[in-house]
């Protein structure tokens, strides 16, 4: 038997299951080289936290038009945020300005980015603002409006108009899934209308996100992955998305 920490088995769990639709425990026992025992106890937490969803002696990654609790969110694919946050920090310089939007993989990418000096930060994300609290000379802007508690952020109407003041060389954000034919996709009307403002702020716009968001189907969709100058993820994107990227110059970084 493979030996690996609870968090990363769970994180290949969630990964397999995003690949194939749904599987059964043996199916996972025998793919992860773990007991079938291992696998029940990971699925019945996954279950409990609301990532899954079991029935007829089979698993399914849960479909929901609302995503899961935030801090449950930060367990998952916390390696691959970071490796995803890390190649966000090499892509941008001290001093820049900057628009960051909402969620675990965005937070983590504002945890790396507090050792850059002199940053301006505009946000409506209170999680990314506290991560940069001890940047060196960083001058941060948040979002006003109705705060969503289950996240800690403002979203829709007020982002709008919120990001609409600013010009800034760099936005990172993250978005709801991606569908298989790559497009870019989201839980509701209110975080479509955020992300576009988001990206529409900056000279340069950076999607990020982890490999459980490839192929996931949501209720919401504007526009494609390739709208963007820079995506950066865990995710093996399809071969005829990648190819369209390339078509319309966006660069892709697979961590």
């Amino acid at each position: 038997m493979v030996r690996r920490d609870v968090t990363q088995r769970r994180d290949e769990i969630i990964a397999l299951l995003s690949e194939n639709g749904s599987l059964s425990a043996a199916d996972l026992s025998a793919q992860l080289s773990v007991s079938v025992q291992t696998i029940r106890t990971d699925l019945r937490n996954l279950d409990e936290a609301g990532f899954v969803q079991r029935r007829n002696g089979r698993v399914q990654l849960r479909q929901q038009g609302e995503n899961i609790g935030y801090l449950p969110r930060e367990g998952i694919s916390r390696q691959e945020k970071q490796r995803i946050a890390l190649a966000v920090k090499t892509l941008i310089p001290d001093r820049a300005r900057m628009a960051l939007g909402t969620g675990t993989t965005v937070e983590t990418c504002a945890r790396f980015l507090a050792s850059h000096k002199d940053l301006f930060v505009a946000s409506n994300s209170i999680h990314a603002v506290c991560a940069l609290q001890h940047a060196p000379g960083v001058v941060v802007e948040l979002a006003g409006g109705a705060v969503r508690m289950r996240d800690l952020d403002m979203i829709g109407a007020s982002a709008l108009e919120f990001f609409d003041k600013y010009c800034v060389d760099y936005a990172v954000f993250s978005c709801g899934g991606l569908s298989k034919s790559g497009r870019v996709m989201d839980y509701n009307s209110d975080e479509v209308t955020a992300r576009k403002a988001i990206a529409k702020s900056a000279r340069k716009s950076i999607l990020v996100l982890d490999s459980t968001k490839s192929g996931l189907e949501l209720a919401c969709q504007t526009g494609h992955v390739w709208d963007y100058d820079i995506v950066v993820t865990g995710a093996v994107l399809p071969e005829p998305v990648l190819q369209n990227c390339a078509r319309h110059d966006c660069v892709v970084i697979q961590v």
